[in-house]
């Protein structure tokens, strides 16, 4: 890891007394890093600093730490296309964008050195059926509702549409087929002139407190008050359709990506770490292999 120096040092006036309650760092103190070289090539510390906005932290040290090690096994990818003479041979994707002659010995290393095996049937039949509910489609949910409009910034007008939405909870829960009714003539929401349906709806459709509430209703429970950002609802639950399970040969293409794109993975930080092992590096702590590692 990257050693991080913060001076704390501090003069007392004499007969002070030492204490130890702790302090939070001061703006003004420094986050010092050690210089950083891949088998004696320095990295800059500008070029580090630039890669730092690659790399969003909770801190200077996280950003450093992050970008500083990105810049070394870049280096060390592409000190070794060198080593291994592969030619600089630029592609261009889709939509015409040619890669750089840095990016394309990257490319050209990687395809050659780190090569994985395609999954077989096998494989994607035992991922299939380990992980059958990856592959269901989602539930849909008929849901009828009452909003009452508020504003949670207005702390009073909110406690008095709470209030009011209770109410209309206990009439519901007297009668509950006035729904429909209330709706209409009590809703915020547009949906109110079809009786406060909100047609079917799906998972990610609402807010997180309006699905919450609503997956942990039986057909036909209306919910009691539920608040979002809209102000409080009374939600109803229509009728569910279950999600069922997609078949074997519609995902099965999807599966072989993500398998391979994971061993792809795997064998890429292997390589990376075999690199680190062989290499020279100071300034930062990076854990490396001493020998091929089996994939």
């Amino acid at each position: 890891m990257v050693s991080i120096i913060i001076d704390r040092t501090t003069t007392q006036v004499s007969g002070e007394h030492e204490h130890r309650h702790e302090h939070k760092p001061n703006r003004s103190e420094a986050v010092v890093m050690p210089p950083v070289s891949v088998n004696g090539v320095s990295i800059s510390r500008k070029d580090i600093a630039a890669e730092t906005q690659n790399f969003p932290a909770d801190n200077p040290g996280a950003a450093w730490h992050a970008a500083t090690r990105a810049l070394v096994v870049r280096h060390l990818l592409l000190e070794e296309a060198q080593r291994l003479g592969f030619l600089i041979e630029p592609q261009a994707d889709a939509e015409g964008r040619v890669e750089t002659d840095e990016d394309a010995l990257l490319r050209a290393l990687l395809e050659r050195e780190v090569q994985t095996p395609a999954a077989d049937e096998e494989a994607l039949r035992r991922f299939y059926d380990n992980n059958r509910k990856r592959f269901m489609t989602s539930p849909l949910f008929e849901v009828d509702h009452i909003l009452i409009a508020a504003r949670r910034q207005d702390a009073v007008a909110f406690a008095e549409v709470r209030e009011r939405v209770v109410s209309l909870a206990g009439a519901l829960e007297r009668e509950p087929e006035r729904f429909a009714e209330l709706a209409r003539d009590c809703s915020d929401c547009p949906s109110r002139e079809v009786g406060g349906s909100l047609g079917q709806i799906s998972l990610g459709d609402t807010t997180p407190e309006f699905e919450a509430a609503l997956i942990e209703l039986a057909v036909g429970q209306i919910s009691a008050p539920v608040e979002t950002r809209y102000g409080v609802h009374l939600i109803r639950l229509a009728r569910k359709i279950d999600g069922s399970l997609l078949p074997f040969e519609a995902v099965k293409a999807q599966i072989a990506f993500y398998l391979e794109e994971h061993v792809r993975r795997q064998a890429t930080a292997q390589y990376i770490s075999l690199l680190v092992g062989r290499a020279d590096i100071r300034g930062i702590a990076l854990k490396g292999a001493a020998t091929p590692l089996v994939q």
